[in-house]
């Protein structure tokens, strides 16, 4: 109790030191060291006692501690000064050795050590947490203000490089988290395990994921510094060209027939084009074309060594039935020479015509139902025919006998 008491006396102390001389520690910040003629001997006697200000060496002027500066850049929003430290290692010793202190009150039964150990411990895992979201919360205020705290775009180049180095560093403290050897640390309490595990992983997932967004933000605000970097150093180089060479007349590069290669970059454009066949005087070409298309390759027999023509089987049925056709046409013709009645199978045997009777009875009539009617009314034809048997009444035609009708009337048969 004595002992929280001294060290809130102290802390009151100092802090109402620093808010005493605020105005001229906060100039020191801006100007990077302190004005010893704006305070008295006493007063900084008391600053540096207080660990407030100190001097790096002799020669140098008194100088705010780093721990001072940090401070005020950290409150301040500084992003010229404010410094991204997040020492993982160091964390994490300093978490192994309260988990170990805690577990030892815990076995000696002294409760009130452990529960100062465990308040400790989660200072420790919350500060270090919160030192992730603070690197990580600079990191995206510099994003949003483009790095504005730099006037030139050199400046911000080289920002976005520091950014990207602490960026790695972060990342490698992330790294360096075994959730393994937490696990292992925390055993079977379910306290610890909530504190080291479950609570943390959440936290360092959470950072995590708004780290992976503050690189894709860097790599795309670097390409466009590097654009306007590259048209700025055109720029620049064009505008002292010009003031060394005041008389300089832009060249026409449109009527050049040589265009410089650092000019003409695009590749040339062919126009589409398409065969007009409605145009007469692109017939010759459209010819020409024609004929120097490649045509496929034909195996020539030579004629004396071809086999013989063999007819296939269609053809030679269309010839036999052309012949029998003929035949046909003769008869009728026979019948208009001979003026009589003629039977049909007289004249196929008079003639020594090798058909089928069957097959010759039913061109002959076929030929006959298939003329025109006019040509039809010219003949007249007859059917010889027999029943099938006498229980079928079928009649099966036997022959046939065509003659010429002469006034309506078949002429007689004889």
């Amino acid at each position: 109790m004595n002992q929280h008491s001294s060290l809130f006396q102290l802390g009151r102390e100092r802090l109402a030191l620093i808010g005493k001389h605020s105005e001229v520690l906060m100039q020191g910040y801006l100007n990077g060291h302190i004005d010893e003629s704006a305070l008295s001997e006493a007063a900084l006697n008391k600053l540096i006692d207080a660990r407030i200000l100190w001097r790096p060496d002799e020669q140098a002027p008194l100088s705010l501690r780093p721990v001072m500066g940090e401070l005020i850049a950290s409150l301040t929003r500084d992003e010229r000064k404010r410094q991204i430290n997040a020492d993982v290692a160091e964390h994490l010793d300093q978490i192994h050795t309260r988990v170990q202190s805690l577990q030892a009150a815990r076995a000696k039964g002294d409760y009130a050590a452990a529960e100062h150990h465990m308040q400790l411990l989660t200072e420790r895992v919350h500060d270090m947490s919160g030192q992730f979201g603070d690197a990580i919360e600079s990191l995206w205020h510099r994003l949003n203000t483009e790095f504005g705290f730099v006037s030139s775009l050199d400046d911000k180049i080289r920002e976005i490089e520091l950014a990207q180095k602490q960026l790695r560093r972060l990342l490698d403290g992330f790294g360096l988290i075994d959730f393994d050897q937490l696990i292992a640390l925390a055993g079977s309490d379910g306290s610890l395990r909530k504190l080291l595990v479950s609570q943390l992983q959440a936290r360092i997932s959470e950072h995590s994921g708004s780290l992976l967004e503050v690189q894709k933000r860097l790599v795309l605000l670097m390409a466009r510094f590097r654009q306007q970097q590259e048209r700025a150093l055109l720029v620049s180089r064009m505008s002292a060209f010009l003031r060394q060479h005041p008389n300089f007349q832009i060249g026409d590069y449109p009527n050049r027939s040589k265009v410089p290669a650092v000019v003409n970059q695009a590749k040339e454009i062919r126009a589409a084009a398409a065969i007009a066949l409605d145009r007469d005087s692109d017939s010759s070409t459209l010819a020409q074309l024609a004929r120097a298309i490649p045509r496929p390759e034909q195996d020539v027999t030579p004629t004396e060594n071809a086999e013989p023509f063999a007819a296939p089987e269609q053809q030679l049925a269309e010839r036999v039935q052309k012949k029998l056709v003929e035949d046909v046409e003769n008869f009728f013709i026979a019948v208009i020479d001979e003026g009589n009645p003629v039977s049909a199978l007289d004249y196929m045997n008079r003639n020594d015509l090798e058909w089928d009777p069957e097959i010759w009875l039913f061109q002959v009539i076929a030929e006959y139902e298939g003329m025109a009617s006019d040509e039809k009314r010219s003949f007249r034809m007859e059917k010889v025919t027999r029943l099938a048997s006498r229980f079928n009444q079928v009649r099966i035609i036997e022959d046939v006998h065509l003659g010429l009708r002469f006034f309506g009337e078949f002429q007689a048969t004889g």
